[in-house]
């Protein structure tokens, strides 16, 4: 028996380190282009006008050495060996940082916290230690709304840092690529190939977006494979061939020697030195794609070495031609015999690496879209088996438009390294920000080891972000521009949503008034079924009133429908929706909470109509089993000043039974469907539901109970009970067959008198601004134009 365990171990640790071999490999082209492609063009950015490369060689030395303990220090080091285990469920990137923070401390800025949200099990939180009590991190940040704010604005900069490196890392990597042609061609035939060559790269590249990444993703980690291991034999070829003692420079003296020679110069020269470690970033925001594994085997062993080797090959090469003809960079170092190989190979590469940013800036959009950070754009899911690939129309021709008009403007690799490293460093601050709340707060480590992770790497990059901030005038002024006007998008978009929603949550209205419609107040009740869109999780919002009162009609049966984001990256599809009926059962109407997180694919129209009606019908059937004892239900906590119809809601997913309800099935055995009740835990059981009546389903099968050992009263009250349920049950697919109409508020927003020349300036004009030029609720939600009913609302706030 033993041998026996100890071989299928054996076998199932083969099989996981075969399965992470595989990710590591598919790893490199999606994670690791950009990164793997910056030897083109580092060494050109830094000796590009500040410093210049003289026969003693220090100059090289201590780029060399910079380049080393750089790569080493912040990919190695920080991603690898620390930031990557700050995961959020295996999701990795900016947001999932916020997200663990919000979870583990009240700091979202949008109050739809519910209890329930706590039971789902992608909300798992870390206990704190026992012996130590709630860390006054924690509580400084959740008494000071100001700090709320300031923390969204942090993780919203580097979102929009991320946007700007999709834009600028295109341009930069395939100018870069293609500027080898200045060494076939002569300089006025190549200074009139260059740019258009790469303008039309870029405009095909960006063309074939709408495809998505995995109609030709299989191509990618060959073409990088192959880019590694040709600059590993370059770097390697020119050690061996000019300067076998080049590892001398790899000491921090150099570094040291570097800057007493070249002071103010070398300082600035930083600038370019820091575009070694593009692309860094992508290991911790790809994670969700692969495993803290596959990443960490691909860059220790195959990455990290191909990129020291490429630059000790650059800089052996560089220490022994002082005067090359041409200006400093890769292409010099490689023979000529195998220069046009290499030519194409790089330019394949640097594609790759911008389709990877490219394709993170529409996953980082939507995610912020998701949020409420983000005004409403078109969302294309590009792939139906692989998870999270997305298309944004409109944000991908903004970006052709701007990264062709930034090749064309900027013309040379220094403005566009100038930009690109500010960006890049943008963004690392803020990562190394977050992941020091992280360690205090998720890993309830003590604050000095967090300080020290915030001093130690946060040093690092501030260093790198003030070299980059001096050349604001050579080109770090793009990503600034850019980011402040995205900045200041996303703030007004977030802000008015939170007013908007506090707008609703003082003006929703009572139950009692929503049970009050009736025919003695002329209100009739139409068949069919009415989803009436709310962002709010209790009450009746204020748009349905308005409804009501322009037309004293609502339908047979009512769904108040709220879809809901949570601080989780993805949402398990069994614990998705949060049911419940508002009023009794005779007014068949119900609220229905969709929740998302914020890595969630949504749901097409045509298959969330006929889900949203088969989960009715699911928590119908429990709700009468639930009411007449046959299953038990899991006490959960009412908020302050509900009334019961107002929060008792059900996880269509899973529920803890007390017994088994004796059922004995005809023909074939009934398929199990489960459902989850109160907000404390969520456990996976099997229970035995009816099927739908014949009318709904023509193949139905039969499901009666067994009597033996019931009294006859019981028999009676459980006949009742289903009788009335099949009621409710034929009155849902009736209405589903009468048809479906969407009730959406539309909304206009403006400020009270007396409101701050910033709050009208946001609402009045900048808010109202987006929301006519941007995508509409109904698009976003895909409902179809003859079952649409808009209400207009005027929201003052």
């Amino acid at each position: 028996m033993d041998l026996e365990n100890g071989k299928c171990w054996d076998t199932a640790k083969k099989s996981s380190w075969k399965t992470t071999l595989i990710l590591a490999y598919q790893s490199l082209g999606v994670v690791y282009g950009d990164l793997s492609i910056s030897p083109i063009y580092v060494y050109k950015s830094t000796f590009a006008e500040d410093i210049h490369h003289s026969e003693t060689n220090e100059e090289i030395f201590g780029v060399l050495s910079f380049v080393f303990w750089t790569l080493t220090l912040v990919p190695l080091f920080k991603y690898v060996f620390i930031v990557l285990r700050a995961d959020d469920n295996g999701e990795g990137g900016t947001f999932a940082l916020y997200s663990l923070i919000c979870r583990h401390a009240k700091v979202s800025l949008l109050p739809n916290r519910q209890i329930s949200d706590e039971a789902l099990s992608t909300y798992k939180l870390e206990p704190p230690p026992e012996a130590k009590n709630s860390s006054k991190v924690k509580m400084v940040l959740e008494k000071h709304r100001s700090l709320h704010t300031a923390l969204l604005i942090l993780v919203l900069l580097g979102t929009c840092m991320v946007i700007g490196d999709g834009l600028l890392t295109p341009a930069i990597s395939v100018f870069s690529a293609v500027s080898g042609l200045e060494l076939s061609m002569s300089k006025d035939h190549h200074q009139y190939a260059v740019i258009p060559i790469t303008c039309v790269i870029l405009v095909c590249l960006f063309a074939l977006q709408h495809y998505g990444t995995h109609r030709i993703g299989f191509a990618f980690a060959p073409v990088v494979l192959t880019w590694l291991l040709c600059i590993s034999a370059l770097g390697l070829y020119n050690i061996f061939h000019w300067n076998p003692h080049i590892y001398k420079a790899l000491s921090p003296y150099y570094m040291v020697k570097f800057l007493k020679k070249t002071r103010q110069r070398g300082w600035m020269s930083l600038g370019g030195i820091l575009l070694c470690i593009t692309g860094s970033e992508a290991m911790f925001a790809d994670l969700g794609h692969f495993s803290y594994a596959a990443i960490q085997i691909a860059f220790t062993f195959l990455v990290y070495p191909a990129l020291i080797l490429a630059y000790m090959g650059q800089a052996a090469f560089l220490s022994r031609h002082h005067h090359t003809i041409h200006q400093i960079g890769f292409y010099v170092s490689v023979p000529e015999s195998v220069r046009w190989p290499v030519l194409v190979v790089a330019i394949l590469a640097s594609v790759v690496g911008s389709q990877a940013i490219i394709s993170g800036t529409f996953s980082i959009i939507n995610q912020s879209q998701s949020l409420g950070c983000f005004p409403r754009v078109k969302v294309v899911h590009t792939s139906d088996e692989i998870h999270g690939q997305v298309y944004i129309p409109e944000i991908n021709w903004i970006l052709m438009i701007l990264c062709v008009a930034v090749t064309i403007g900027f013309r040379d690799t220094k403005h566009m390294g100038n930009a690109s490293g500010l960006a890049v460093m943008a963004v690392m601050l803020v990562t190394t920000c977050l992941t020091s709340l992280v360690i205090i707060l998720c890993w309830h480590k003590p604050p000095i080891l967090a300080l020290c992770f915030l001093l130690l790497f946060g040093s690092i990059e501030l260093l790198y972000f003030a070299a980059s901030l001096i050349k604001f005038l050579e080109g770090a002024w793009l990503p600034i521009l850019l980011s402040l006007f995205l900045l200041t998008v996303m703030f007004v978009w977030h802000y008015a949503t939170i007013k908007k929603y506090e707008f609703d949550l003082q003006n929703k209205v009572s139950l009692e008034w929503l049970l009050a419609l009736g025919p003695s107040l002329g209100i009739s009740r139409v068949p069919g079924i009415g989803l009436v869109f709310t962002d709010l999780t209790s009450g009746i919002p204020a748009n349905f009133s308005r409804f009501v009162t322009n037309l004293p009609a609502f339908h047979g049966i009512l769904v108040f429908v709220c879809i809901k984001s949570v601080p989780v990256p993805f949402v398990p599809p069994a614990e998705r929706y949060l049911v419940g009926r508002v009023g009794p059962a005779s007014h068949r109407s119900y609220r229905c909470i969709v929740r998302y997180g914020y890595r969630d694919v949504h749901q097409d129209v045509d298959s969330f109509e006929s889900e949203l009606v088969s989960i009715l019908a699911d928590f119908i059937r429990y709700d009468w089993y639930k009411s007449h004892g046959v299953i038990d239900d899991v006490d959960g906590d009412a908020p302050a000043g509900a009334s019961p119809a107002e929060y008792q809601l059900a996880v269509i997913g899973t529920v803890a039974l007390s017994r088994s309800p004796a059922f004995d099935a005809d023909d074939e055995s009934v398929q199990p469907a489960s459902v989850s009740a109160g907000f404390p835990t969520v456990e996976s059981v099997t229970e035995m539901l009816p099927p739908p009546p014949p009318a709904a389903a023509a193949s139905g099968k039969r499901v009666r109970f067994a009597v033996d050992e019931e009294s006859a009263s019981e028999v009676d009250s459980r006949s009742e009970m289903e009788i009335q349920m099949q009621s409710e049950l034929e009155e849902l697919y009736a209405a589903q067959q009468a048809g479906i109409a969407f009730i959406l508020g539309h909304s206009h927003v403006r400020t009270k008198q007396g409101s701050s020349l910033f709050k009208r300036l946001a609402i009045n004009f900048g808010y109202n601004f987006l929301r006519r030029n941007c995508r509409g609720t109904d698009v976003s939600l895909k409902v179809p134009p003859a079952s649409l009913l808009e209400v207009g609302m005027v929201y003052v706030v």
